[in-house]
């Protein structure tokens, strides 16, 4: 007959009963959390790169390309059309006033010269020879004017004395008439004669004047040819070092092309392009920074062209730090034009993330959690990046590329 189980085993029964209940319930457990494990996204945490939002200030910027030049460049053209006969002086070449550059040949320049001068010995001549035949000319019209003088005065007499004679009855006024007449006559050609002399002292007034003037142009050209040919003799006007020099001797060039350039290197500025598209926020006196090897140098836009060349618009920037030992020629540099500044407001470092993302979100580092949240971006530099709002002062957020998660709200950091 079946007997009732102690007490000992009725409490060994509940105890394994308990066990098997708690062994199962910890199996679901884990089961569900190694489930949501792996249905949850995670990241690993050395993907990913974070900043802490800060307060502080943000200036907006516009990037431009640039690259440093020359504050003062000297550029030479050839005075000539001419024939390079010698280098003096190469690339790289410290020089001083005076110091000689290049050698070009003067040879057809002088022949030039030489037929201009010879031009203007034989102008000169022409003008003594012009002279001379004028004032013989004038001597002898002076002549011919006091010979008519005295003819005119014989004839007034005459008519005086055949009118006294008619007066007496000595003579007829026939005769008195034809005196009248031959007086008249004389008179026109006296009168003719001296607007004759006038007329060729005007004109030898206006020869000599017009020969004159030949003989000044010529004088000028003959002092631009000699000033062209002591330039043939290339020299430096100032102190700096040879940039750039046509060195191929016995090439040959023509009047106005550059031949050399020289430069003073003891201070620069930054020759800066940027494209049409933002030409209307470009303006002169518009702050500015250049970074040289992650330095930063203040500058202001100094000059902007006026023409827009291949959708580009070139503009120059004074450096403060025009002498910065860091600055060389040719040297290619990051621009930044400040259009705005936000004194105090919400910022994060720039990275790659704000680069590459399609909207107004970031993730925020909680504990071990990527969490997206909406933000609104605001005015940004190549450093900073304001956050209007959507985060707070001290919030993590990720800076780096995010673009293959972006879809995601949440996502674990291992």
């Amino acid at each position: 007959m079946d007997r009732d189980l102690s007490a000992s085993v009725k409490q060994a029964n509940n105890r394994k009963r308990i066990w098997q209940i708690g062994i199962a319930v910890a199996l679901v457990l884990a089961a569900v959390f190694g489930f949501r494990t792996l249905i949850t996204p995670s990241i690993s945490r050395s993907e990913i790169r974070t900043a802490v939002v800060e307060r502080g200030p943000v200036q907006a910027t516009l990037s431009a390309s640039g690259v440093v030049v020359p504050e003062h460049e000297l550029v030479i053209t050839s005075p000539i059309q001419a024939r390079i006969e010698q280098v003096v002086r190469n690339n790289g070449e410290q020089v001083q006033p005076g110091d000689q550059v290049l050698l070009l040949d003067r040879s057809f320049t002088q022949l030039a010269y030489d037929k201009l001068k010879d031009e203007q010995q034989l102008n000169q001549h022409k003008n003594v020879q012009m002279r001379l035949q004028l004032e013989k000319k004038l001597n002898t019209l002076e002549s011919q004017l006091a010979i008519k003088r005295m003819n005119v005065k014989s004839l007034q007499a005459r008519l005086a004395d055949e009118q006294y004679l008619l007066k007496i009855g000595g003579g007829t006024q026939e005769q008195v008439k034809q005196a009248e007449l031959n007086l008249k006559i004389a008179q026109q050609e006296l009168a003719q004669l001296e607007r004759d002399i006038l007329n060729e002292r005007e004109l030898l007034k206006a020869d000599k004047q017009e020969l004159s003037y030949t003989l000044a142009m010529n004088g000028r050209s003959l002092e631009e040819l000699e000033r062209k040919m002591q330039q043939a003799e290339v020299r430096a006007t100032r102190p700096g070092v040879v940039t750039w020099v046509k060195n191929e001797v016995g090439s040959s060039v023509n009047a106005g092309e550059v031949i050399a350039r020289l430069a003073d290197l003891s201070s620069f500025r930054v020759q800066a392009t940027i494209s049409d598209t933002y030409a209307e926020q470009l303006h002169l006196g518009g702050e500015a920074t250049v970074r040289v090897n992650n330095t930063d140098l203040k500058g202001t836009v100094a000059a902007i062209e006026p023409t827009v060349t291949n959708g580009t618009v070139t503009f120059f920037i004074a450096l403060l730090e025009e002498a910065h030992k860091l600055l060389r020629p040719n040297l290619r540099v990051d621009v930044n034009l400040t259009t705005a500044t936000k004194p105090s407001t919400l910022r994060v470092k720039n990275g790659d993330y704000f680069k590459n993302t399609s909207g107004n979100q970031v993730y925020v580092l909680r504990e071990d959690e990527l969490v997206r949240v909406p933000v609104q971006i605001g005015v940004s530099n190549p450093d900073f990046i304001e956050l209007e709002d959507g985060v707070q002062a001290g919030d993590e957020v990720v800076i780096s590329d995010m673009r293959e998660h972006e879809h995601l709200k949440r996502m674990k950091v291992n």
